[in-house]
């Protein structure tokens, strides 16, 4: 007999041919479609939803009601507040004259996504970049990036631990420099 090696609360919905990781837990009202992926130790918290085709990594965090949809892929360590929201479709329409069109969104590893923030379809948020809360995200977003408003705008850059870089990008938190080339940003050494 199959022994599950995640944790799914008595009231969430698990679809036969979903792919769930070692120590993922899954709360109450989460559902989760088949041939969703969801890497190990995510915590999906109540009232999400993993649409077929959505891919997770590991160690992902979704506060509560965060729909990832087909086609939206999040790499290892992101976190998404609650409410957070994606799209798949640039055109929606109850009826369609035309052939429905999966446009693909990533957001890369150590992202963070703000409560509220809605991820327009067809981009990619940089690895370690930062979405305000309730930010529109219109464009794609840089490694490192930090955005907000509606339209989403950049206001700086972001350290790995999270912490707003200084202006000669310096994090007083964790004591790490990064250097700005070619208008990317990575850490020094």
């Amino acid at each position: 007999m199959f022994k599950k090696l995640f944790f799914q609360h008595k009231n969430a919905l698990v679809a036969e041919k979903a792919k769930i990781g070692n120590n993922t837990r899954l709360w109450a009202f989460v559902n989760v479609q088949d041939d969703a992926q969801i890497g190990e130790h995510c915590n999906i918290c109540d009232g999400c939803f993993i649409e077929k085709g959505a891919v997770i990594g590991n160690h992902v965090i979704l506060k509560n009601g965060v729909n990832v949809f087909d086609g939206v892929t999040l790499e290892d360590n992101v976190f998404c507040g609650a409410n957070a929201a994606f799209t798949n479709d640039r055109h929606p329409r109850s009826v369609r004259r035309d052939p429905w069109v999966l446009e693909k969104t990533l957001v890369k590893k150590g992202a963070t996504i703000g409560s509220n923030a809605v991820i327009l379809c067809g981009l990619t948020v940089g690895q370690y970049a930062v979405v305000g809360a309730g930010a529109v995200v219109t464009k794609n977003v840089a490694d490192y990036e930090i955005v907000a408003g509606n339209p989403a705008r950049p206001l700086g850059y972001a350290c790995q631990c999270g912490r707003k870089l200084s202006a000669d990008y310096y994090c007083a938190a964790c004591r790490k420099q990064f250097l700005l080339l070619d208008n990317k940003l990575a850490p020094k050494g």
